[in-house]
């Protein structure tokens, strides 16, 4: 395993994200596998296209998204991303999430095949308007018992 390599395969990815905007997406090819899997509470696919969708599609849906990576780890062939998203949400308003992500590197060229999301959303569900209501009151009568 190539450390440095992995290293600096996160960082720039990193740094990406950080920046991200519509006309910054095709930088992934450089960065990511063509068959890399992306998933996070919404999504599950394979291919370097569809996760571009997806990111590009965020652009379309919400204003002002940023990612703020608050820490990394490297461990081997994988990483670990800590991080802030807020993006403001046509009737919600602004949506502020933590999350971590799970980064896994080709071993050959170094290039991240996997990045798997882990957070919460239930924030984003309890703030619809039907759904919500239902949600909220779900949360007070798991919570009194």
């Amino acid at each position: 395993m190539n450390q440095a390599r992995n290293q600096q395969f996160c960082q720039a990815y990193c740094q990406l994200f950080a920046e991200l905007s519509p006309a910054r997406l095709n930088e992934f090819d450089a960065l990511v596998s063509e068959q890399i899997r992306f998933r996070d509470p919404f999504n599950d696919v394979h291919g370097r296209e569809a996760m571009k969708a997806i990111l590009g599609g965020m652009f379309e849906h919400t204003e002002a998204p940023r990612f703020v990576i608050q820490e990394q780890d490297l461990i081997d062939n994988h990483a670990w991303l800590r991080w802030e998203f807020s993006a403001r949400i046509p009737v919600l308003g602004l949506l502020q999430v933590e999350g971590a992500s799970r980064l896994r590197f080709e071993e050959d060229t170094g290039r991240i095949c996997e990045h798997l999301d882990y957070w919460d959303s239930a924030p984003f569900y309890l703030r619809l308007p039907l759904l919500g209501a239902l949600l909220r009151l779900l949360r007070r009568r798991i919570a009194r018992h």
